[in-house]
Parts: structure tokens; sequence; C-alpha cells
């Protein structure tokens, strides 16, 4: 397949020219116009947080006045699961790998594996986590989307700066 531009000094300057702008944090001439009136909002990310396993890659951009538009009910499902701090620490634990009742008990302090299961119902429910047999785990499509959604709340409460 031949080079749609084969001149290396042109190729070069464009090269510098986007370099640059991402450098001082300006938007690039030339890139193609958002998806929607109101702008583009996505995330991004390449993960490997379990030992022996594989990158897990997600990309996902969206219009920004149609995000607002997102179903309620399950946006707040999701948050609601998030916001509890044993819940919180479940998932945390869950993000390095799949682990039983036993060890999910102890990553969350809790005293009983009746309060365990509460907490996993509003994960699974939520679909944050979903069980694998006798284990739970993050589903792979829910990493990067968990791990952001950590980071997009450390940044809203300070805990970044």
């Amino acid at each position: 397949m031949a080079d749609p531009d084969p001149d290396p000094d042109a190729r070069l300057e464009a090269l510098e020219a986007r370099v640059a702008a991402l450098e001082g944090g300006r938007v690039l001439e030339g890139r193609p116009e958002w998806t929607g009136e109101a702008g583009e909002i996505g995330y991004q990310g390449r993960v490997r947080l379990q030992e022996g396993a594989g990158p897990v890659s997600w990309t996902i951009a969206y219009d920004a006045a149609a995000t607002l538009d997102l179903p309620a009910g399950r946006v707040a499902e999701v948050l609601a699961a998030l916001g509890h701090p044993v819940r919180l620490a479940l998932v945390r634990r869950l993000l390095t790998g799949p682990a039983g009742t036993n060890e999910l008990v102890a990553a969350a302090e809790l005293s009983s594996t009746g309060q365990l299961y509460h907490h996993l119902r509003t994960l699974t429910s939520a679909r944050v986590v979903e069980q694998d047999g006798r284990r739970y785990r993050v589903p792979t499509t829910g990493v990067v989307p968990v791990l952001v959604a950590l980071l997009a709340a450390a940044d809203l409460g300070g805990a970044l700066h």
C-alpha cells in the first residue's frame, strides 16, 4: 500500500504541530468536528491489574448532551452501588482478581457472610460485579469504566490535588 503523503518534510511538520498542540493543551487544527453541538465526552484506558492476565482495553466517546439523557435509574444504581464504603472495598479487591466469599469478608472487614451477600447483591444488580461459580469478579468490560468512575470521584472530591 502506497503512502498517501510521500513528502517526509510535510509529514514531519504535521507531526511536530500535533505534538506542540498536545503539549500546549490546545485543540488540534484540522481535527474532526465533534459529533454533537455540545461536544463529546469520553474515556479510555488500558490496564493489567491481575497477575498473569492480559491487558484490558476500553475506549468510549459519547455526545455530551446525550449523556444528560442517559437513563437516570441505571446511572443512579451504579453510583449508589459504588458509593458505600464496604462495596467500594469489595470492588477494589475484585479489581485485582476474582475472589471467594472468605477473601471478600476479609477484604471488607465484615463480621459475617450475610453482610457480604447483602453488598454483593447490590453490586451484581448494578452489574458492577458478576458471579462466576463460587467466585466474584468485576466483568472484563467493567474494569476500565469502574476505574474511571473511581478516578472521577477522587477528582471531584479533591483527592487528586
